[in-house]
């Protein structure tokens, strides 16, 4: 197993402690960018639901602005982005490189992502549900929170499993370009030195991140399904 791992992992074993490093430096990222855009990303979606055409809390002109500012965000390649908000990332963490810098371009490209995800997860919620709710007198937050939220609990955990694995996605293109992370060993040590194995390594943790997370959403799903 020696003989297999210095044949062909030559590059990586003297990288071993940079490689856990860097594996806790994108679960770091992943865990604090979903935290935040999770929040932010579930009151817009609630948002856009409630102020709709139809909707509890209508209210036409202010969800066409931010249904408007959400496809901007979501149309933007995340690169262009990240250069784009560089001077307010700076503003925010006094700095636009490494692993925190790169929390703030994560979390405004999930955000409308995850709201967008959390507005169709909503809209799945049986409107004669709601109906009934309005009938009894329930208030819009008494609707959103044991109507919309606890009858969308499933579908909320199967996007938010969506939105997770397309952050992860985004924290190794954050770190191909500053960022850190596994993103950043790929590139700097594995294409740029030309290390392939080093590639290989980042990529196979990170495509193991992904298995986990679905697995774990998969497994969530499961058990609020009825």
């Amino acid at each position: 197993m020696t003989e297999f791992l210095t044949t062909y992992f030559e590059n990586v074993i003297p990288l071993k402690e940079e490689i856990i490093e860097s594996t806790l430096q994108t679960l770091y990222m992943v865990t604090v960018t979903g935290f935040i855009a999770g929040i932010l990303g579930l009151i817009l979606g609630v948002i856009l639901v409630v102020t709709d055409r139809g909707g509890i809390l209508e209210r036409p002109r202010l969800y066409r602005l931010l249904d408007q500012i959400v496809n901007l965000f979501r149309s933007l390649p995340f690169i262009i982005m990240m250069a784009l908000v560089v001077p307010f990332t700076r503003f925010l963490v006094d700095t636009s490189i490494g692993t925190t810098a790169a929390i703030v371009p994560l979390v405004i490209g999930t955000v409308p992502f995850f709201a967008r995800q959390i507005q169709n997860a909503l809209l799945e919620v049986d409107p004669g549900v709601i109906e009934a709710a309005e009938s009894m007198g329930s208030s819009p937050l008494e609707i959103i929170f044991r109507v919309y939220l606890k009858e969308g609990l499933t579908a909320i955990i199967r996007v938010s499993s969506v939105t997770i694995i397309n952050l992860i996605g985004l924290t190794a293109m954050a770190g191909a370009i500053g960022g850190g992370g596994l993103g950043n060993l790929a590139i700097s040590r594995g294409y740029n030195r030309f290390q392939n194995d080093v590639t290989l390594v980042a990529t196979i943790i990170i495509l193991l991140i992904v298995f986990i997370s679905q697995f774990i959403g998969n497994t969530l799903v499961k058990k609020t399904s009825h």
